[in-house]
């Protein structure tokens, strides 16, 4: 990849404000709290042609003690080091810093192109404290207000002049893309950096560590994917505040534009009885209302007591529980001790395969015309229901048309009977379908 931008500076200067306006979309949280953005967060933009990466950082605090704010250091260096140009961020309303003093020092280490971006100067008089920012000794400041959007031509084209190449439009257009959800503290952070081999979100025991989605290109078995980290997802009720608010929509919003969801459990919540908590269902019942292929992966499975059949006892109960959106596949995993994560990464690649494929109509026809001869739909008020033939039809999910004379008379069991049926014939696991019934 080339053509990166990172945005870098102390906490609660506007970086996220600056990310978004860069990327021309509302992506990244803002909030007049210090500390919102704690992990990197990719997007993408363009100026005069020339196209680039642009990754948000957290506030940079020197020397801190703080859990977060040491990890935040790491994940601002790591943007560092992958950069092309660094957008060092500043405040006209408060003016220069010892922060900023402490960080131009770190900066100065680079080796990077840095440009003083003297954000909020959104009047003549706030414009012209970024003078002072000379005194930082990395050139000259650019005074822009990053909300309204006013100065940033001229930093852009500062910016732009330092790439070697236009770069590409969309580095990710194409690529299937796939979302680790779950409740909060389930593990889906500790999984992504495990898959990576690397820290890529931070991780403490602090349940809403995570709070924007976090992106990841992700290669394995020959196959390319965007695997993103979500915050928790909690009920409404629980909800404290506003970032947490805004960190549950980037997450819902994730499931939506995903292929393909992960979604993680708990192994120690889980009832042999009653099985899955109501929040899990949830997840999984707005995973299955979106069309969204899904893995369930039941974590944490080194912390529960178990025999020979604790396994096959607890996905019974899930399934049960689950019925009739029970055609995920169940992985007992440990992110901890990384026992079968990678399975969870097959089944993934299974998952996606089935949700993608499209049978051929002389194969659909012969399987599925012997099963409704087998069994017929029933009659209604002694009109008899004749299922001529179907199809497979050009969707993002296997979706079906099945034509008949009184396709208004099926009823929904007779439809939920079709798609066991299929799902029994055909390699639909973890694939949501869809049947529809025409007049032939």
């Amino acid at each position: 990849m080339s053509n990166i931008v990172a945005i870098v500076g102390r906490p609660n200067v506007g970086k996220s404000t600056l990310f978004n306006r860069l990327i021309e979309q509302k992506k990244a949280i803002m909030d007049n709290v210090s500390g919102v953005t704690r992990d990197r967060h990719y997007g993408y933009g363009q100026w005069t042609g020339k196209f680039f990466t642009v990754i948000d950082t957290g506030g940079y605090v020197h020397g801190s003690e703080d859990m977060f704010e040491g990890a935040i250091r790491e994940q601002v260096e790591m943007a560092m080091e992958e950069a092309d140009v660094l957008l060092f961020v500043v405040d006209c309303q408060v003016g220069l810093t010892d922060l900023d003093k402490d960080f131009a020092k770190v900066l100065r280490k680079s080796k990077k192109p840095v440009i003083i971006v003297a954000n909020k100067a959104d009047t003549h008089d706030k414009a012209f404290v970024a003078a002072e920012f000379y005194e930082l000794g990395l050139g000259d400041p650019y005074a822009i207000a990053a909300e309204s959007g006013s100065g940033t031509g001229d930093m852009l084209d500062l910016m732009v002049s330092h790439f070697k190449e236009e770069g590409v439009e969309n580095p990710e257009a194409g690529v299937p893309r796939v979302a680790i959800l779950g409740r909060p503290n389930v593990g889906k952070s500790s999984f992504l950096n495990a898959l990576l081999g690397r820290e890529r979100s931070i991780v403490t025991d602090l349940a809403g560590t995570t709070r924007d989605a976090i992106q990841n290109r992700y290669t394995l078995y020959g196959k390319d994917f965007i695997i993103t980290d979500t915050a928790g997802i909690r009920r409404k009720a629980k909800i404290d505040d506003n970032i947490e608010y805004y960190s549950v929509l980037r997450s819902i919003k994730a499931m939506e534009e995903c292929d393909l969801a992960i979604i993680l459990v708990d192994a120690t919540t889980i009832d042999f009885n009653t099985g899955l908590e109501a929040q899990d269902m949830n997840i999984i019942s707005m995973a299955d209302k979106a069309k969204k292929g899904i893995v369930l992966m039941v974590n944490k499975w080194d912390l529960v007591a178990k025999d020979t059949n604790t396994a096959i006892k607890l996905e019974n109960a899930i399934k049960e529980r689950l019925a009739p959106i029970n055609y995920m596949p169940v992985i007992f995993t440990s992110v901890m001790e990384k026992k079968r994560i990678f399975q969870v990464v097959e089944k993934m690649l299974e998952v996606f395969e089935n949700r993608s494929q499209k049978i051929a109509t002389s194969k659909l026809n012969d399987v599925m015309l012997e099963v409704i001869n087998n069994y017929p739909p029933p009659a209604w008020k002694g009109k008899y229901i004749k299922i001529k033939y179907c199809t497979q039809v050009s969707t993002p999910y296997p979706t079906f048309i099945f034509f008949c004379n009184l396709p208004q008379y099926i009823k929904e069991s007779y439809e939920r009977y079709l798609e066991n049926q299929m799902r029994k014939a055909f390699k639909l696991e973890g694939t949501p379908i869809s049947l529809f019934f025409r007049k032939k």
